[in-house]
C-alpha cells in the first residue's frame, strides 16, 4: 500500500486504520490499482473487488447483468485501499474473501 500524505522533511508512517469513505471523488482514483468494497442497502450486503479503474468498475456493477451485483442497483463505494499493481490489489481482495469465508465456515461447520 502506498501512503500518499506526508509533510516535507518528515518521515510519516501510514495510518494504522484506514478510514471508510462516505463519498469518494473518483478523480483521485486514477493511475493506481485498488481493492474496494461496495455496499448495497437493498441486499444489506458487501461486495469486495479489485480494479485499476474503480469508477468504470462501479458503473459495470450497476448495469444489468446476471452476476451477484446485478441483483441490486444501489451499490455504493464505501472503502478503498490503494496499491502499486493490480496483482497486489487482487491479493488483498482474496485475503479479505478468505478471511470472510473462513469466519463463515467456523460459525457454520455444516454449511
Amino acid at each position: 500500500m502506498v501512503y500518499t500524505q506526508g509533510v516535507i522533511g518528515s518521515n510519516p508512517i501510514p495510518p494504522t486504520k484506514l478510514q471508510p469513505h462516505s463519498h469518494v471523488g473518483f478523480s483521485c482514483l486514477r493511475g493506481m490499482s485498488y481493492f474496494y468494497v461496495l455496499f448495497s442497502e437493498k441486499l444489506d450486503r458487501y461486495y469486495y473487488g479489485s480494479s485499476d479503474d474503480v469508477k468504470s468498475r462501479l458503473v459495470k456493477h450497476l448495469e444489468n447483468h446476471k452476476g451477484f451485483t446485478g441483483k441490486a442497483k444501489d451499490w455504493k463505494l464505501v472503502y478503498t485501499e490503494e496499491y502499486d499493481t493490480i496483482s497486489e490489489a487482487r491479493q488483498r481482495e482474496l485475503q479479505v474473501k478468505r478471511k470472510k469465508y473462513n469466519a463463515f465456515s467456523a460459525e457454520n461447520p455444516r454449511a
